[in-house]
């Protein structure tokens, strides 16, 4: 079986698994995206999708309710929705509203509706709402003026929802990293229509390069998780809805290299840093602390 780092042309920038975990997407500098079946430790490619005409960084799979979708974002400024019918892909949809490189796309929590939001060097993040109809509202508003590097969304369930007796779905929440070295909450307000600034988190010294937000796990704790270009990764947490973030630095000393992507595991109880030195870092809180649990390099 062929591995999958001689399926590219170049380097490979981003690998993602399908919600059911049988199929595998990855994207690279040559400007393709790859589809893999996977079946235990065998994996056989599908499909290359062809489009982009730069480096292809980033890619998410949308939740299975609306069909078999992915996008990509790239470096030639524009994200891609491919739709994947009958055996064949298509691209869906060509978002080319942004002026510089799209370097991260972010699908919604289902419950949320068909919705994609996509952050740019430009400066701006806009979020995708693809409607039954076929159509798409867009809205775009500036986050980063510096660039924004990531985005991604807040779970859907408002905190301590799994324990109580009647969840309920929490506000539209976004959160973006950018080249400011700030961290970003974003607020859907339905008044106006449009993303509204709520909070604004400082504590890293260069550019913020992920922000990754913790599964709703029924605590009354929101966890939130950035790194950085100043080797860093910090913790913010929020007591209930009200509360004001909190912030705990994720090593006393940093990392060896640049942090560049931040994931937590689907129960939320572990967080995954990646760094420039090739090593993945697994973390877990105990006792109030986070603890370094194992160290994973490539």
């Amino acid at each position: 079986m062929t591995s999958l780092d001689t399926q590219h042309d170049d380097m490979i920038h981003d690998a993602v698994l399908d919600y059911y975990g049988k199929r595998l997407a990855t994207c690279s500098s040559d400007h393709t995206i790859k589809v893999f079946s996977v079946d235990g430790n065998q994996h056989r490619l599908q499909e290359t999708l062809k489009g982009h005409t730069g480096p292809v960084w980033q890619l998410d799979w949308a939740h299975p309710k609306f069909g078999t979708i992915l996008a990509s974002a790239s470096y030639d400024g524009h994200v891609i929705v491919w739709r994947e019918q009958d055996g064949t892909w298509k691209q869906l949809y060509d978002h080319a509203l942004h002026q510089a490189s799209v370097n991260s796309v972010s699908w919604a929590p289902h419950e949320y509706g068909a919705l994609l939001a996509c952050a740019s060097s430009d400066g701006k993040v806009s979020v995708l709402e693809f409607k039954e109809d076929g159509s798409c509202d867009t809205r775009v508003f500036v986050a980063h003026e510096a660039g924004v590097n990531a985005v991604c969304w807040s779970p859907s369930s408002v905190y301590g929802s799994i324990i109580s007796q009647s969840p309920a779905a929490g506000p539209k929440k976004l959160a973006s990293a950018g080249c400011d070295n700030l961290v970003k909450i974003w607020t859907f307000d339905a008044d106006v229509n449009n993303w509204i600034l709520e909070d604004t988190l400082a504590g890293h010294t260069d550019w913020a390069r992920d922000v990754a937000w913790a599964p709703s796990v029924g605590l009354a704790k929101t966890y939130l998780a950035s790194v950085s270009q100043d080797k860093t990764a910090i913790i913010w947490t929020k007591e209930g809805a009200d509360g004001a973030w909190q912030k705990v630095p994720l090593t006393k000393k940093g990392f060896e290299d640049v942090a560049w992507r931040a994931s937590w595991s689907l129960s939320g109880n572990i967080l995954a840093i990646s760094c420039g030195n090739n090593k993945v870092y697994l973390f877990k809180e105990t006792m109030k602390k986070w603890q370094m649990i194992n160290e994973i390099s490539n």
